[in-house]
C-alpha cells in the first residue's frame, strides 16, 4: 500500500483528498497545523469506512520541526506521495498590507513546500517512483486583487513545479500543480455570495471539493505517469 502526506488535509479541499485518495487504497497521513483533534477525526472516518489512514500535526514553516516528524512518519513506510495543499489567505491590497502578512503567506505556501518536500526526495528517488501535488490557485495564475501576497506564492509554487518536474522525469516521479478556482467551503462563503458566483465563473457555480479530489487520485494514479510539469486549472472555465 502507497503512502501519502496530504498537508493542510483537516480543511475543506484537505480532507476531501484524504478521503478519496484513501478510498483508492493509499495509506493517508492526514496533517493539520494547530487541529489536531479535526485531523484525528478525518482519519477516524477514513479507517472506520474501511480505509488506512492517521493523523499527525506540525507547522510546515517549521523545517527543523518538519524534517523531524516526516523522519518519524517514514518510520512505518516509504512517503511516495506529497500533496502540498497547506496555505492561508492574509488579504489586503499592498499599500496597506503589513511586512508580516505578506511573509507569512509566503512562508506558509512556498517555504512549505520545500520544507515538506526536499527531506522526502532522496527516499522517493530510490524508489524511482512518485507523485508530487502541488495546491496552487487561480491566484497564482491570473492574479487577483488584494492578494499580491498569496498570489505571488501560487506563481512561485507553478515556478518550482515546472523545475522540480524536469530534475525528476527520469525516476518515474510527476510532479504538478492544481489551480483551483472558487470552491465549496468556508473560506467561499465567506467572500463570494451565490451572485457573485454567477456572475464570475461561466459555469455559474462554485466546484466541489470533491471535483478537485478525484483529479489530484487521477495524477496520482498509474494513468497519469506521463503527465507531469503542469498547472492544471479547475475553475469553471474562468481562464
Amino acid at each position: 500500500m502507497k503512502k501519502a502526506l496530504i498537508t493542510g488535509g483537516s480543511g475543506d479541499i484537505g480532507s476531501a483528498l484524504c478521503q478519496r485518495l484513501a478510498g483508492e487504497n493509499i495509506h493517508v497521513i492526514v496533517h493539520s497545523n494547530h487541529n489536531l483533534d479535526k485531523a484525528q477525526s478525518i482519519a477516524d472516518t477514513i479507517n472506520q469506512g474501511g480505509g488506512s489512514a492517521e493523523a499527525c500535526a506540525f507547522d510546515v514553516c517549521d523545517a527543523i520541526g518538519t524534517e523531524t516528524t516526516l523522519k518519524k512518519l517514514s518510520e512505518s513506510g516509504l512517503i511516495q506521495i506529497i500533496i502540498n495543499n497547506a496555505g492561508i489567505h492574509r488579504d489586503a491590497p499592498l499599500a496597506g498590507m503589513s511586512r508580516e502578512n505578506w511573509s507569512k503567506v509566503i512562508d506558509v505556501s512556498l517555504n512549505g513546500f520545500y520544507n515538506v518536500t526536499q527531506p522526502l526526495l532522496m527516499p522517493m528517488i530510490q524508489s524511482r517512483w512518485g507523485r508530487i501535488i502541488n495546491m496552487s490557485s487561480i491566484a497564482g495564475v491570473m492574479g487577483n486583487r488584494g492578494q499580491c501576497n498569496y498570489s505571488a506564492a501560487k506563481a512561485a509554487l507553478n515556478g518550482a513545479t515546472k523545475s522540480l518536474a524536469q530534475e525528476l522525469a527520469s525516476r518515474k516521479i510527476t510532479v504538478n500543480a492544481i489551480a483551483p478556482g472558487i470552491i465549496q467551503g468556508s473560506m467561499t462563503e465567506n467572500s463570494f455570495d451565490a451572485q457573485a458566483i454567477k456572475n464570475i465563473v461561466p459555469m455559474k457555480r462554485a466546484g466541489k471539493p470533491e471535483e478537485v479530489a478525484a483529479l489530484a487520485a487521477f495524477l496520482c494514479s498509474d494513468e497519469a505517469s506521463y503527465i507531469s510539469g503542469q498547472i492544471i486549472n479547475i475553475n469553471g472555465a474562468m481562464a
